[in-house]
C-alpha cells in the first residue's frame, strides 16, 4: 500500500484509510487486536476496587474516574500525530503506581474509535515476544510496552528489541504506529547514563529513549485534586474514599492502587502478621494515636492467635512478622510500617525559648497502620473487651503454652 501511494503521489495514511474501510473497518495485518476488545486490567492497569455493592470478584472490578494532568496533554498530542499518519513513541517515567499505565489506556481511546489495533507482547516472555513479532507490526497499531524494563533491559536481547522498535518508527511503509511504554526512574537513569569506561550495554536503548519520555509526578497538584473532588461529589465512591486519606499529600493514585494489594496481604499473611494487624486495628478503633509503639503491639498480638498457631511460633516470630508487614505493595505502601515521628514545630527563638522546653521523642520504635478504603478493608470485628483496657486477654487455654504471656 505504501509503494502504491508513492507511485500515485498520494498520502500513505489516506491510502491505508481507504484499504481499512474497504476491509470493513479492520486495521492492517499484524499482531494485536482491536483496542475495544481489550480490558484495561489485562493491560496491567492496577485495580482500584470492586463496583459498589458487588462481591469484589475480578469480573466486577471498576476504574475510578480519570483526572487529567499535564502529562496527559503530551500523550494526547502524540496520539493526534499518530492519527495524522506519523509514527510516535512516548515512555512515561514515574514511581510505582503514579498513574502511568492508566494514562496510556485513556490516551488510546480516540484510536479505538478509528479502528486501531493494540499489541501487548508477553508470551513466552515479554522480550522474546517483542523481538519475534516487532517486524510484523502493521500500520495503525499501538505497541504496548508497559514496564518497559522487561523489554529494553533484558540482558540477552534488550538492545535488539530497542533496534527493532527504532526500525518500526522510521520505516514509512509501516506508519502510522504508536509505541507507548512506562518506566520507573531508576531504570530510566540506568539506561540513559553514559558508562565511564568500557562497554556500553544500553547504547541502543539510550538512543531510542532520547526525546521520547515524559515525567509523571508522584502527587496530584491542587488543580488535579480539585477535579477529583468534583468527580467524587458527582458520585465516584472510589475517588471520594481515597481523597479522605490522600488529599493532604496528593498521592491519590498510590492510594487507589495499593488498597486491593494491602487487603490481599492481610488475607494471605502469616498468623503472626495478621495478629499484629488486628491488634493495630483494634487499637486505632479504640482511640489510640497514629503511632503505635512496637512493644505494645508485640505484647497484644498473642491474644489474637489461636492456640494451635501460638504453639507453632518460633522465638523470632515477632521479628519475622514485622519484616513481612514491612514488604511494600503497589505505590510503595506497606500494611504496617515503622515510622519516625516528625519533631513538633518549635516557636521562633526568643527570650522564652530554652533547650529544656523542647519535646523529647518517644522511646522505642513506633509503627503506623495503613488505613484501607471502605471498599477494600477486611471485615475484622473489634475485640469484645471493655474499652477501658483497650486490648484484653483471651480466655486461658487448659493446655500449657510454650511460653507464658507477658504481664499486662
Amino acid at each position: 500500500m505504501a509503494a502504491l501511494a508513492r507511485v500515485l503521489k498520494l498520502p500513505a495514511a489516506e491510502m491505508e484509510d481507504l484499504r481499512r474501510d474497504a476491509a470493513g473497518g479492520v486495521s492492517g495485518d499484524g499482531p494485536g487486536r482491536p483496542i475495544e476488545q481489550w480490558e484495561p486490567h489485562a493491560l496491567e492497569v492496577h485495580p482500584a476496587g470492586p463496583a459498589p455493592g458487588s462481591s469484589g470478584s475480578v469480573e466486577q472490578r471498576v476504574l475510578p474516574g480519570y483526572v487529567r494532568r499535564e502529562h496527559d496533554r503530551v500523550l494526547a498530542e502524540a496520539v493526534r500525530e499518530a492519527e495524522q499518519g506519523g509514527s510516535r513513541m512516548l515512555v512515561l517515567v514515574g514511581e510505582s503506581s503514579t498513574g502511568k499505565t492508566r494514562a496510556c489506556w485513556e490516551a488510546v481511546q480516540p484510536l479505538a474509535e478509528k479502528g486501531w489495533r493494540l499489541w501487548h507482547p508477553f508470551d513466552p516472555t515479554r522480550a522474546e515476544a517483542a523481538l519475534e513479532e516487532l517486524h510484523e507490526v502493521g500500520p495503525r497499531t499501538v505497541v504496548w510496552l508497559n514496564e518497559a524494563q522487561h523489554y529494553l533491559g533484558d540482558r540477552a536481547v534488550g538492545e535488539q528489541v530497542a533496534a527493532a522498535v527504532h526500525a518500526l518508527l522510521i520505516e514509512p511503509e509501516r506508519a502510522p504506529v504508536l509505541v507507548l511504554g512506562t518506566l520507573w526512574p531508576e531504570y530510566f537513569k540506568q539506561y540513559t547514563t553514559l558508562p565511564a569506561v568500557g562497554a556500553d550495554p544500553h547504547s541502543r536503548v539510550r538512543e531510542l529513549l532520547a526525546g521520547r519520555t515524559i515525567s509523571v509526578p508522584d502527587a496530584f497538584d491542587a488543580s488535579s485534586l480539585a477535579s477529583a473532588a468534583v468527580m467524587a461529589a458527582g458520585g465516584d465512591e472510589l475517588l471520594a474514599d481515597a481523597l479522605t486519606r490522600a488529599r493532604p499529600d496528593g498521592r491519590l493514585s498510590q492510594d487507589l492502587a495499593g488498597g486491593p494489594a494491602l487487603l490481599e496481604r492481610y488475607r494471605n499473611g502469616s498468623p503472626a502478621a495478621r495478629a499484629l494487624l488486628e491488634a493495630a486495628m483494634d487499637a486505632r478503633r479504640l482511640g489510640a494515636g497514629l503511632h503505635l509503639p512496637q512493644a505494645f503491639l508485640t505484647d497484644a498480638a498473642p491474644d489474637y492467635l489461636h492456640d494451635s498457631d501460638w504453639d507453632q511460633l518460633t522465638d523470632d516470630w515477632a521479628e519475622k512478622a514485622y519484616a513481612e508487614l514491612a514488604e511494600q505493595v503497589h505505590g510503595k505502601q506497606a500494611p504496617l510500617r515503622r515510622v519516625v515521628p516528625r519533631p513538633q514545630r518549635r516557636p521562633p527563638p526568643g527570650p522564652s525559648t530554652t533547650v529544656g522546653a523542647l519535646t523529647p521523642r518517644s522511646r522505642g520504635p513506633v509503627f503506623r497502620l495503613r488505613r484501607l478504603s471502605r471498599t477494600t478493608r477486611p471485615q475484622h470485628q473489634a475485640s469484645s473487651v471493655p474499652s477501658c483496657v483497650v486490648l484484653g486477654s483471651r480466655p486461658k487455654s487448659p493446655l500449657p503454652r510454650k511460653r507464658p504471656h507477658r504481664p499486662r
